[in-house]
């Protein structure tokens, strides 16, 4: 006899989590093998807990209760466990107890609970129930059980309630609606925030491998703390010395008889594995890796990396590395340098991210250099678990930033921090380098999925994000020190004023070269006094038709310049528009034009930045314009209205799988039924052998066709005629079959389609792809081979709003021809960017969908009809990374993200 199919649970079920505090955890479909662990968690949890979950006294568990919680098929009944530290700390479970419906259960050890425990097992039930075909969720409470009861209500669905029997029955359907997957976020936000918090603010440090070496790592970072002036508690673990810099060293973090919140380990890497254990023994909140020796040397150390982030979370730990650089926070009620640089940048207001360690040391100099200021430094080294979008959820609530800058080597998850980006971009601009931008590729310690999207999606996604992306460092650091110290422009117009007229044409050039308006221009001359730079930069800001100021200033001979300088930091301090200057070549915010600041920064708000060139001036305030654009421009989600039938769509993507399970390209009339539930007709299209059938297709269609090629080597070629319009008798087939048959050579590899003669209009074209890494992706543009050698496409990433839509439309070069381009007809923009967002929103709503194709769209005055249409559905074998739950980034060589 064989053994029976013992049921699996979908791989991506699996995953490690972020708990309320911060903390780390794993959730897990339940398996037989957790018999044990069931029953040991089981004795943990209070009578009271046992009580609310089962109504009745149940001090333990007998061996049928054990199978029956244990054993299940993952479909009709499907449970998870938390595990922290190898023990099971909960556990949540739905049974279906009729078509579409589940009762839904939940216990959490009382230690745990307060955690958000119960609220994630709950996302990822809805998500397993969604996918098995669950619609509604129903759960039994106790009336007293008032945590349990607002768990359900604080999830976003709308839940129902009523009474039977002194119970309290809760209904609810689990429909990943806006409002939950926004209260998920939020969570999700927190979270996250929270895990970041610990690491900038921490009460006690252990360094772990510090020596007494003067040429070690590990002695360097003690220095950094203790010359940085940390204002916490610094404790040195080294197993063979007795003091390190003084103090003494213990042989353990669990020797230390205080709390440690992070521990800055230094020590060779495959000792590191012992020091996360030691490290979670002593309930260490974080731990900042130095160490090198994982990913970044090959599969050897891919490996390592690998069992370390594993071991860190499944003990509740998070980790900044390996391989960095180290954190830095300047507040003077922390000042903390855990780092290698032993540069502490001045405070400031920008908080900035790297991945490059040597890159980080660098960037600190610069920034000194600069004057700039920091709020906080993360090198998150290898990025194996912390990464750019933690420090953007802890960014956006952290008060002493204002900036954010990002130097980007490799994007984990492209998809969230698009999501992350965008939100932050509406209250703190980021500016942001990308490496590999033509090359795509990535350091050898980063773990990233490929990606068949082209770069152009990549830059189009940080536009739609708002974020400010720069080419170089030191564009970085040009606009930064304008975003930092003066006040966002209302608009492009813009005013010159200096004391050089060859200066003051070069930016004007400059301006005109990057899209500003050069309103006003004022050459002051050579001799210009103070007073004369002060009028004219007062009439400047006073101008209405002004938004920004660009102020010149070489000096004449022996001249220091120092009067003209406190009237630029005068003007600068006191005005609400933006001066940029050029003021003696030097770069950065010189002194004499910084103006104090009373949170310590070494150069307040209304400090004027200078630039070594006026190029540079121009071209960082072109930046910071474009940025101020897209804050004000209205965003609204777009309107789906009745025409949008998801069920419909969801049902033909089935049904195709069911008969298709590897995948197939969509015919005709089942890609016409699809584009239907979005609301976009597929204009009716016959495939013809011979002319008999073409003349039967347009008997059909009711004559006045087109008779057209669409093999892939005739359709849109310039140089072979493969249409023939205006067919309107069987005659006039006939010739249309013969011309067409004798220019192409090959009539039976042609591809013949009949089709009714559409509205005359431009031809555009609209796809959409399920990328690997970034998930949906939409681009625009016109149809034709010239468009695609030239690239000249726009991109997008899903969900898109309506401003999405029309920029998309606006923003390719060949966008004229779509408003009245030498004289033609407008054509009929609103219909464009309709398709466009019910296209984008089937891609997002649809995974299965992997390519669409909107080939031909003829787009004309009173409309747009969609002509040529192809789509290939496969099976989804991994979730996207926000697959509306909440989940952390997989560990390095998984394939599903997060």
């Amino acid at each position: 006899m064989t053994e029976p199919d013992v049921p699996t649970a979908p791989r991506h079920w699996e995953a490690d989590v972020l708990l309320r505090d911060g903390r780390t955890a794993h959730i897990r479909p339940i398996g037989p093998a957790d018999a044990e662990l069931m029953v040991e968690f089981y004795s943990r949890v209070s009578d009271t807990s046992k009580y609310y979950r089962f109504f009745s006294p149940m001090p333990r568990l007998s061996d049928r209760d054990v199978k029956r919680f244990t054993e299940v098929d993952h479909h009709d009944r499907v449970a998870f466990v938390l595990t922290l530290s190898g023990q099971m700390i909960a556990v949540g479970r739905y049974d279906v107890i009729r078509p579409g419906e589940a009762e839904v259960a939940f216990l959490v050890e009382d230690k745990h609970q307060g955690r958000g425990i119960a609220q994630l097992l709950l996302e990822h039930l809805a998500q397993a129930g969604r996918e098995r075909g669950v619609e509604r969720f129903v759960a039994e409470v106790l009336p007293d059980n008032t945590r349990m009861i607002q768990t359900f209500r604080d999830a976003g669905y709308h839940v129902a309630s009523e009474y039977e029997d002194g119970v309290l029955v809760l209904e609810f359907p689990i429909t990943a609606t806006d409002t939950a997957i926004g209260l998920m976020q939020g969570r999700e936000h927190k979270a996250e925030a929270a895990s970041i918090e610990r690491f900038f603010n921490p009460r006690s440090v252990a360094v772990i491998g510090a020596s007494r070496r003067q040429d070690t790592i590990g002695q360097a970072l003690v220095r950094h703390l203790v010359t940085g002036d940390f204002t916490g508690r610094v404790y040195v673990v080294n197993p063979t010395a007795a003091a390190v810099s003084g103090m003494p060293a213990y042989k353990s973090v669990g020797d230390i008889p205080d709390e440690v919140d992070v521990a800055i380990v230094a020590v060779p890497a495959e000792s590191v594995q012992d020091v996360v254990l030691d490290c979670a023994a002593k309930g260490v909140h974080g731990l900042v890796v130095i160490s090198s020796g994982f990913a970044e040397t090959g599969e050897e150390g891919r490996q390592r990396q690998r069992r370390l982030v594993g071991l860190s979370r499944s003990y509740g730990l998070r980790l900044i590395g390996p391989n960095c650089l180290g954190i830095i926070n300047t507040d003077p009620a922390v000042s903390i340098n855990a780092s290698l640089s032993s540069v502490m940048p001045p405070r400031g207001r920008a908080g900035f991210f790297c991945q490059s360690g040597a890159l980080g040391s660098a960037i600190l100099e610069k920034v000194q250099n600069r004057g700039l200021g920091l709020s906080t430094f993360v090198s998150a080294g290898n990025r194996a678990d912390v990464s750019g979008n933690d420090l953007l959820q802890y960014w956006e609530e952290d008060d002493s930033t204002e900036v954010v800058l990002l130097y980007l080597e490799s994007i984990g998850n492209p998809r969230k921090f698009s999501r992350i980006a965008r939100r932050v971009s509406l209250r703190k601009p980021i500016i942001a380098v990308r490496s590999g931008r033509t090359t795509q590729g990535v350091p050898m310690g980063h773990a990233v999925r490929r990606i068949s999207a082209p770069p152009q999606a990549v830059d189009a996604m940080f536009r739609q994000a708002g974020v400010i992306q720069v080419d170089t460092l030191e564009e970085m650091f040009d606009v930064a020190q304008l975003l930092a110290h003066q006040p966002l422009p209302r608009g492009r117009r813009v005013a010159i004023v200096g004391n050089s007229d060859a200066l003051g044409l070069l930016a004007a050039d400059a301006a005109a070269a990057v899209g500003l308006v050069v309103n006003k221009s004022v050459a002051l001359g050579a001799d210009a006094t103070a007073e004369d730079f002060e009028d004219a930069l007062d009439a400047a800001i006073d101008d209405p038709e002004i938004d920004s100021v660009v102020a010149v200033y070489i000096p004449p001979l022996n001249v220091s310049g120092e009067d003209v300088a406190n009237v630029l930091a005068a003007v600068g301090e006191q005005s609400d528009k933006p001066l940029v200057s050029s003021f003696l070549g030097a770069e950065g915010v010189p002194e004499l034009l910084r103006v104090p600041d009373v949170a310590g920064s070494t150069a307040g708000r209304g400090s004027v930045p200078s630039y070594p060139a006026v190029e540079y001036a121009v071209r960082a305030l072109a930046r910071v314009v474009e940025y101020a654009v897209w804050l004000r421009t209205p965003d609204a989600p777009p309107r789906v209205g009745d025409a949008v039938d998801r069920r419909a769509a969801k049902a033909v993507v089935e049904r195709v799988l069911t008969q298709h399970p590897d995948g197939t390209e969509l015919d005709q009339p089942t890609l016409a039924e699809l584009l239907a539930a979005y609301g976009v007709e597929l204009w009716p299209v016959r495939r013809v052998a011979s002319l008999d059938e073409a003349r039967a297709a347009a008997e059909e269609l009711g004559w006045d066709v087109v008779l057209k090629a669409t093999a892939d080597h005739l359709r849109e070629r310039p140089d072979l005629a493969h249409v023939w319009r205006n067919i309107d008798s069987p005659e006039e087939m006939d010739d249309a079959w013969d011309s067409l048959s004798s220019v192409i050579g090959d009539p039976a590899g042609a591809g013949f389609v009949v089709q009714k003669v559409a509205q005359p209009g431009v031809p555009v074209s609209i796809r959409s792809i399920e990328d690997p890494l970034f998930g949906p992706v939409v681009s625009f543009g016109i149809s034709g081979p010239i468009t695609d050698l030239l690239t000249d496409r726009s991109y997008r990433i899903p969900p898109l709003s309506e401003r999405d839509a029309a920029a998309m439309v606006r923003e390719i070069k060949s966008a004229p021809m779509l408003f009245g381009y030498r004289g033609s007809e407008v054509v009929d923009v609103a219909e464009v960017e309709r398709l466009i967002l019910r296209i984008s929103q089937m891609q997002n709503d649809l995974p299965q969908v992997r390519s669409l194709e909107l080939a031909l769209v003829l787009a004309g005055a009173h409309g747009a009809s969609v002509l040529t249409a192809a789509a290939r559905v496969e099976p989804v074998t991994d979730p996207r990374s926000d697959w509306f739950v909440r989940r952390m980034p997989a560990l390095p060589g998984d394939t599903i993200p997060s």
